[in-house]
């Protein structure tokens, strides 16, 4: 290896599982961030780390790799990962680009050049056409996409030439937006179809190979959620010819480095197209890794620093069956807007060693599956004490699981999920966990439509357990006013013998749960059924977290606890609480306080106020929009939950907010 020391220009998980790899290798890190990203886990992580004013400043980029003295640069994925120009700025800087050639970024960067190029090579393609001439499309249902874009930016589902005008008008105009390119080609759309890609290997001597594809049919607005590897509907004679397909779609543009070539499949003949080239390393690249093996950051690097592919086509393997969940900051039961905060307490599964963790790389066993040992990767850019912001994408995790076959690795993946705890941010894991255990799910019988279709059940209005109200109670009945559990040595305040009625706001609205007696030794809590249980809790601090167990008559529950005055969180088996206690005649000043009926108007999201549409003392009517709040370039519009009048308004055009911030108060006209 001809390198010593590699800038890695990313952020987040991705930024340290490179690290990792450079690590094993012997390589220096150097990491770059932001002001607001300077105690991150990546900063923390790497060897040496410098601060730019923004993850895509191409030339702070290549100043900070130039001052520390990096031989090269890895780019990650997202940010500057298939900017052409970035490319070739390193090379004109005297630095190696880990990943392809400038050209061959540019030439899979354009959907329209790219189908062009592969169907010239043989590479079967989506029937389509190209400006000028959409508006003459005739076979329906159809798909618009912007040519620039990627991660389903702009895509727009036709169902008939009615639609077309106005479907062609909106997928300009967010392509405008998102890449600054207008530009558009539609294609017949494939009715429940499956998304299976394929990764590619090459070097810059002519060797290209693939190492099998990867399921990622999982998805919600053309985002993956979870993949798999290999796909449970792909036979070996599909897979070899899918195979063969994408690397003569790598020979066609020159290709070297990783690349995945993404295809979509027709669920009931097979007959499979291309749909793009992402020239670079893709999020679910672990499941790969897991299955065959190989370290593919340690063959980007080796592949950048001028050597062969050290195998050839024939000596690829797959073992096992591996499954990753992507672990978001947002919020499934408010159509899963981005959430924000502070990781209070994180609790994450061990993992393997080495980067890869998988069969071949010191795997670490997670329980029995089937009748062989499971291993368990994470892939995480958190830690405790970090703040969740609504600058970058939201995605905060990646929880990977392998077994023998792939329902050990589904069993490993689901517990591992449930002994993933993130106290103090909102996260999708409960959803993660419902939609891996869900019968299509674990059937195979996957297409990229079946998680709308599922929504419903997978995102449940249950509301709080009564057992966790009741958990959250007995804390707050053991507790002296204003001490914290944590930090008393005798600590638990002597019941009463009377029932004690503690109101406990969550974002459900407000419960009512009656406790009495000495919650460590022998107490009493009325269950929902209005009987009297007895129960017990034990605390342990543990690095500045609290592990809380709960003995409700027979039944034991082990949670992750951590308070903050007169809110509490708890985690268990994924999930995750958020409980306040709740003094009579607040103004509804507390995240869970409000309901629609109350007036008051909350931020549902941490963000930038971007507009405000009304003014103190207007009347609006229900359903008015009043605010516009902008995270991570998506904008939700709020809007009044009553008619009435703008009694208070403390939202402000770019002002930030958190979530659940209380932006207004509409009070009944009758009342001002």
């Amino acid at each position: 290896m001809v390198f010593d020391r590699v800038l890695i220009a990313n952020r987040g998980e991705i930024a340290v599982r490179i690290a990792r790899t450079l690590r094993a290798l012997g390589i220096t890190s150097v990491a770059v961030h932001t002001p607001s990203d300077a105690e991150a886990k990546h900063v923390r992580e790497a060897d040496i780390a410098l601060q730019v004013p923004k993850y895509l400043d191409i030339e702070a980029i290549i100043g900070a790799a130039r001052e520390a003295g990096a031989q090269a640069v890895h780019p990650g994925y997202g940010f500057l990962a298939e900017n052409p120009e970035f490319a070739r700025r390193c090379v004109a800087a005297g630095l190696v680009f880990v990943g392809p050639p400038a050209e061959a970024i540019e030439a899979m960067g354009d959907k329209i050049r790219a189908k062009a190029t592969v169907s010239a090579a043989g590479v079967p393609v989506v029937p389509g056409a190209t400006e000028p001439g959409l508006e003459a499309w005739t076979d329906f249902p159809a798909l618009i996409k912007p040519s620039a874009g990627g991660g389903g930016k702009g895509m727009v589902l036709v169902r008939s030439a009615a639609e077309l005008p106005g479907a062609i008008e909106s997928a300009r105009r967010t392509a405008l937006a998102a890449f600054g390119d207008g530009t558009l080609l539609i294609e017949r759309y494939v009715e429940r179809p499956r998304h299976i890609e394929i990764q590619v290997m090459a070097d810059a001597h002519g060797g290209v190979v693939h190492l099998g594809e990867r399921e990622c049919s999982l998805q919600r607005r053309h985002q993956k959620i979870i993949e798999e590897a290999p796909s449970p509907f792909v036979t070996p004679e599909t897979r070899a010819a899918m195979g063969a397909a994408a690397v003569e779609a790598a020979r066609a543009v020159g290709y070297a480095g990783a690349g995945t070539v993404e295809f979509i499949v027709d669920g009931t003949t097979g007959a499979y197209h291309f749909m793009e080239m992402n020239t670079r390393l893709q999020v679910e690249h672990p499941v790969t890794e897991l299955v065959t093996g190989l370290d593919l950051v340690e063959l980007q690097l080796r592949v950048a620093a001028g050597e062969r592919l050290p195998f050839g086509q024939d000596d690829v393997r797959l073992d096992g069956h591996a499954v990753e969940a992507r672990v978001y900051a947002e919020d499934p039961a408010r159509g899963f807007l981005p959430t924000g905060g502070h990781v209070l307490a994180l609790r994450e599964p061990a993992d393997g060693p080495g980067p890869v963790a998988g069969p071949a790389a010191g795997p670490v066993a997670v329980g029995a599956a089937g009748g062989g040992r499971a291993v368990v990767r994470v892939d995480s850019g958190l830690v405790e004490g970090g703040t969740v912001g609504s600058e970058y994408d939201p995605m905060l995790s990646k929880v990977i699981a392998w077994g023998h076959d792939r329902d050990a690795a589904l069993r490993a993946l689901d517990r591992a999920l449930a002994g993933t705890a993130v106290l103090g941010v909102v996260t999708n894991l409960p959803f993660l966990r419902a939609l891996a255990a869900h019968p299509a799910v674990r059937a195979g019988e996957l297409d990229t439509g079946l998680v709308e279709r599922l929504l419903p059940e997978l995102v449940g209005a249950d509301g709080v357990p009564w057992d966790v109200l009741a958990a959250a109670a007995l804390v707050f009945h053991a507790l002296p006013q204003g001490d914290d559990p944590w930090e008393v040595s005798d600590g638990w305040r002597v019941g009463e013998p009377a029932w004690t009625t503690w109101r406990l706001e969550s974002r459900d609205g407000v419960h009512a749960v009656r406790v009495r007696g000495l919650p460590e030794e022998s107490a009493e809590v009325m269950d929902d059924e209005g009987r009297p249980r007895p129960a017990r809790i034990r605390t342990r601090q543990r690095a500045g977290d609290g592990t809380l167990s709960v003995t409700i008559g027979d039944r034991t529950e082990h949670y992750l606890c951590v308070r903050r005055a007169d809110t509490l969180w708890l985690g268990r088996d994924g999930a995750s609480w958020q409980l306040t206690r709740h003094l009579i005649g607040d103004p509804g000043d507390r995240p869970g306080a409000a309901t629609a009926g109350d007036g008051v108007v909350r931020s549902p999201m941490p963000g930038t106020v971007l507009l405000v549409k009304a003014e103190r003392g207007d009347r609006v009517s229900e359903g008015q929009p009043l605010i516009v709040v902008e995270a991570m370039k998506m904008e939700h519009t709020v809007t009044a939950p009553r008619d009435g009048i703008v009694s208070e308004l403390t939202a402000q055009a770019g002002r930030p907010v958190d979530m659940d911030a209380v932006l207004a108060v509409i009070t009944a006209e009758e009342a001002s």
